[in-house]
């Protein structure tokens, strides 16, 4: 995968659990994180008192954050219901020339905030709440 502009990375959300997605608008930037729990299994009798990891065990995990202004009524809004009514919905995080990750997530955190001389900025944070898939582009 080669250079990519940083705006095309794309955070979408199923706004109603119908499957249809829209663009979260405004995010200037954005991040998806993954990761998994280790699960230790190593005893008296491992090899040079090394640790050993139980292979495909553990908990897996999906981070994603982004922050911005505000662009578009219509996704600002949906935003801010699934925030206030801690729904798990859909969504997608697009990431060119890779793929597309797409799973239940929950919307952990929803801050706003802003300068006196400048624009509101808001930021999100998602925690996967369920299996997630990947499409590769």
């Amino acid at each position: 995968m080669g250079a990519q502009w940083g705006r095309d990375l794309l955070l979408k959300v199923d706004q109603s659990g119908t499957g249809s997605f829209i663009t979260v608008a405004g995010l200037r930037s954005r991040r998806i994180s993954f990761g998994a729990e280790a699960v230790d299994i190593t005893d008296q009798a491992s090899a040079g008192h090394w640790r050993e990891l139980l292979d495909g065990a553990g908990v897996k995990r999906a981070n994603v954050a982004g922050s911005g202004i505000f662009k578009d009524a219509q996704s600002d809004t949906t935003v801010q219901g699934i925030f206030f009514a801690g729904a798990v919905r859909d969504w997608q995080v697009v990431v060119p020339d890779f793929g597309t990750i797409e799973g239940p997530f929950q919307l952990t955190a929803l801050e706003y905030g802003g300068n006196h001389d400048g624009e509101v900025v808001y930021d999100v944070a998602l925690e996967s709440a369920g299996q997630l898939t990947f499409t590769a582009a």
